[in-house]
């Protein structure tokens, strides 16, 4: 049996793809590597032929148009085989050591018949820069080393939040969900983590360093300049997570659950507002009021539980400079803390 699968969307990753893989290889013939080459102009074919030829029991090789993130996301997910799923980028990696433990612990699950919705692990930011690194773990929000439902967790501050890089999900919840993730779309990792979650009851966390998410590169998606060009696209992911569940859908959970779907809209909402209020152009602005004006359309309950949220409140009383020069402030104020970005 296949306990994960790891997909690798891979464009032009001939720099940093062998490193991914082949951290992932130490799982060994329980996990699942499925490449996913998403339309690459340079080796990056060639490399993921070579490890599916070389290791064909546990590597898989797809080749597709260039579709984005997303498509790869959902073409790993369509193709998958593992008990469980995760996505690792193609130019980060895992830690050994902390794999070899998730898999112990997935392996004495299954022989206990005991599955997991969603694990938990904790990710790292590695900054290669400067060679510092941060690590983003929840010892303070979810009960460590046992099964635990969400009424037994404790609510995040607004600077923590879950990230795609630690979740591992069950490969039957997300198709059951219905996952699709959109195409030619920066920071569907915020879908990803948010639109599946309210399905979740069983979780278990691991307080494992896993997840090596690379900071460093100066077209990463994360820096102040792609992320103020690419308003619209997210703007676009915010409308999708507003349409992922109603607020009555939101209400029939339990208490906890409730309280971190709204703390992961709040969280993305208050990056759209950063998104787009560091230009003070007319389209920036259209777009940004047609997508609270859709919800509002939509889900008038949802819109005036967002509204109410302490964070969206303030910043909707600042003005359009106002609103940019605070979430300005707040992202650097999280840059150096964890030194995200460049």
């Amino acid at each position: 049996m296949k306990l994960i699968t790891f997909a690798v969307p891979s464009y032009n990753s001939e720099a940093y793809l062998e490193k991914c893989v082949d951290s992932l290889l130490t799982g060994g013939e329980e996990v699942e590597i499925i490449i996913v080459n998403d339309g690459s102009k340079d080796r990056t074919r060639e490399i993921a032929d070579a490890y599916a030829a070389k290791y064909p029991d546990i590597v898989r090789a797809v080749h597709k148009e260039n579709g984005g993130h997303g498509s790869g996301v959902n073409k790993g997910l369509e193709l998958a085989q593992g008990l469980y799923y995760k996505v690792v980028d193609s130019d980060d990696w895992v830690d050994e050591s902390a794999l070899a433990t998730l898999l112990d612990t997935i392996r004495q699950h299954v022989r206990e018949e005991k599955y997991a919705d969603l694990y938990i692990t904790n990710f790292v930011y590695e900054h290669v820069e400067d060679n510092t690194r941060h690590v983003s773990r929840y010892t303070k929000f979810f009960p460590v080393g046992k099964f635990f439902g969400w009424k037994d967790s404790k609510p995040m501050k607004l600077w923590n939040y879950l990230l795609m890089h630690s979740l591992v999900y069950r490969t039957e919840l997300l198709r059951k969900a219905g996952l699709v993730l959109p195409e030619h779309t920066f920071y569907v990792d915020n879908i990803y983590t948010y639109q599946p979650i309210i399905y979740t009851e069983k979780l278990y966390y691991l307080d494992i360093d896993l997840y090596r998410y690379f900071i460093g590169r100066s077209d990463q998606s994360v820096t102040v300049e792609n992320m103020t060009k690419r308003y619209s696209q997210q703007i676009r992911v915010m409308r999708i997570m507003l349409g992922a569940h109603t607020y009555d859908e939101i209400q029939s959970k339990c208490k906890r659950l409730r309280q971190q779907c709204y703390h992961q809209l709040c969280n993305i909402m208050v990056t759209t507002y950063f998104f787009t209020t560091q230009g003070n152009d007319k389209a920036r602005k259209e777009e940004f009021y047609a997508m609270w004006k859709e919800l509002k359309q939509r889900d008038i309950k949802l819109y005036k539980k967002m509204r109410r949220m302490s964070m969206i409140r303030f910043l909707n009383m600042l003005s359009w400079k106002g609103k940019g020069r605070m979430t300005l402030f707040s992202y650097k104020f999280l840059t150096k803390r964890v030194k995200l970005g460049a």
